[in-house]
């Protein structure tokens, strides 16, 4: 049909009359119509082929042998041809079936981790019908686990040695195996983290997994010293563990030494004098190497293989001034100087004196005694207390308490009871030669004695006592006197104004005595008072009126209680 296309077209470019070439534009339009037709035609008759489902195992071991399921869910009713490939590798199949009349394909293989890991696919077409497109299962995930073995530790840091405080690092590295997790002990229990955590110790329990190899501590610490171990691991579905242990590794990690205390002790040796001057560091790992300064010169240096001290004799002088002395510690990992320290030595000396203090109670009863015993000069003084001549030391009994709040001075507590009493000094003697103490003056305790009053206390207290009762002997005295004279002005000056009232109250006429206060002024007031005085006596010289009056007061003696 194409041919004769051709041909007709051919003829038609041939002619050069102007119909042919509108005929040859009708019949171009007809050709291209009849040629879509006809494709559509073949994509109408060709039936759709549905997507095919893979079904199988999520994980396979390794070269274990492992079965695929592939169908079609609609089959077109001709053979199919069902393969497996890996997703984006199409060019090998890793495995074919034919199913004539529709059934699941089965692909039984020998899995490979390098060939079967990743997505599969199963590709479905209809064989001898080109007409029929293939279609392409979703993805299926496949794990192939190949089981964990030559498990090695390797040191990425430093070496097997380092001081604390600087970084470890160590790999897990095992020669087979994929999907490993990693874990880690130390001497069989789980490492430390980078510090140690206030408070009891963690209980042992299995090691955490991490899916990385490496382990890292920033800063190692003394804690972090052991035998190490890596353990790899990696599961099949939850029933099978594969484990590979490395062999054992043995880290140190050193401590650094600490600032060194200086201590020292005299010693006295035919009249000659030494220090022993003792360097000590509370941590650091052997060997540490101390050193003495004095100043900034070097006295002497020492390194100590078993411990943290070192010790060195230094000579001095009685009575000099102090020599400033300070010691160094290193044990190769860094220097730490220790503080100055004054030593000198001076022989004890001067007078020793001995005092006290009471300690009493609510009811002002004496219930302690604290006795303290100073020296007026020695560097190194030893203190020795006394009771009734016998040294209290330990084997006597503990009903006191010694203190020596400083180099020249001993303080002792004693309770105020029978154990207690009898006479108390204190003997001070050098540290480094007891041969010659200086002794102290002598005290007597006793309970009755402290608690008992002394006749010049009670003979103030009764002096003061007699001294109130007289002073208040003589207000009361007083008051009486003074009340009796009170008491014999007060009834002549009454009996009088009464006899007059009594004897004239009935005579008086009041409207002459009105008028004649309202003619008194102030310049005549005097001249009638005189006046009034002079009649009233003239009145009193009267029989009658004595009579009157001496009535009047014995009624008032009658009336008094």
């Amino acid at each position: 049909m194409l041919t004769l296309t051709w041909i007709l077209i051919r003829i038609i470019l041939t002619s050069r009359h102007h119909v042919s070439v509108l005929l040859l534009e009708m019949f171009s339009s007809l050709v291209v119509a009849v040629l879509g037709f006809f494709c559509f035609s073949l994509e109408t008759n060709a039936s759709p082929l549905g997507p095919p489902l893979l079904y199988g195992p999520d994980v396979a071991l390794d070269g274990h042998v492992v079965e695929f399921g592939c169908r079609v869910l609609r089959p077109p009713g001709e053979p199919l041809l069902l393969q497996l490939f890996r997703q984006g590798l199409r060019s090998r199949a890793l495995a074919f079936y034919t199913s004539l009349d529709g059934s699941p394909a089965v692909f039984p293989m020998v899995v490979r981790r390098a060939s079967h890991e990743g997505n599969l696919e199963c590709v479905a077409s209809v064989q001898n019908n080109s007409r029929i497109q293939p279609s392409v299962s979703p993805p299926h995930r496949l794990k192939v686990l190949v089981p964990v073995g030559g498990a090695t530790l390797a040191i990425r840091s430093r070496e097997e040695e380092f001081f604390e405080g600087e970084r470890l690092v160590l790999s897990c590295n095992v020669t087979s195996g994929n999907y490993v997790s990693y874990s880690w002990l130390l001497d069989d229990q789980p490492p430390p983290g980078p510090t140690p955590q206030p408070g009891p110790a963690p209980q042992p329990g299995p090691a955490p997994h991490h899916t990385h190899p490496d382990l890292l501590i920033p800063r190692a610490g003394p804690q972090h010293s052991g035998s190490y171990v890596c353990v790899a691991s990696n599961r099949y579905n939850d029933t099978e563990v594969y484990r590979a242990a490395s062999p054992k590794v043995m880290i140190t990690v050193k401590e650094l030494a600490s600032r060194p205390d200086l201590s020292y002790a005299v010693e006295k040796q035919n009249q000659t004098f030494s220090a022993r001057v003792t360097c000590l560091s509370s941590r650091g790992t052997p060997p540490i190497t101390f050193s003495l300064l004095g100043g900034a010169v070097l006295l002497a240096r020492q390194t100590s293989e078993q411990g943290p001290s070192a010790s060195f004799s230094v000579p001095l002088v009685p009575d000099a001034p102090p020599r400033r002395l300070r010691c160094r510690a290193e044990n190769g990992g860094r220097v730490a100087d220790g503080t100055e320290t004054a030593v000198h030595v001076a022989p004890v000396g001067g007078p020793v004196t001995l005092t006290y203090e009471y300690i009493t109670a609510e009811d002002f009863s004496v219930t302690a005694v604290t006795f303290f015993c100073r020296v007026a000069k020695g560097s190194h003084p030893r203190f020795q207390w006394f009771l009734n001549g016998t040294l209290l030391g330990p084997d006597a009994p503990a009903f006191y308490t010694l203190l020596q709040p400083s180099a020249r001075q001993s303080v002792l507590l004693l309770p105020v009871d029978r154990r207690s009493s009898g006479t108390y000094h204190c003997r001070v003697s050098d540290l480094y030669d007891n041969t010659t103490g200086v002794p102290s003056g002598k005290l007597y305790l006793d309970r009755e004695a402290l608690n008992r009053l002394s006749s010049a206390v009670v003979a103030m207290v009764f002096s003061c006592f007699g001294l109130v009762i007289a002073c208040v002997s003589a207000c009361c005295c007083a008051g009486l006197i003074c009340r009796r004279r009170k008491e014999r002005l007060k009834p002549t000056w009454t009996s009088e104004v009464k006899g007059v009232v009594l004897a004239f109250e009935e005579d008086l006429d009041w409207e002459e005595y009105r008028e004649k206060a309202e003619g008194l002024t102030a310049a005549g007031l005097e001249s009638h008072l005189q006046e009034a005085l002079a009649s009233e006596e003239e009145e009193e010289q009267r029989p009658e009126n004595r009579e009157t009056q001496r009535r009047t007061r014995s009624d008032e003696e009658n009336t008094e209680p």
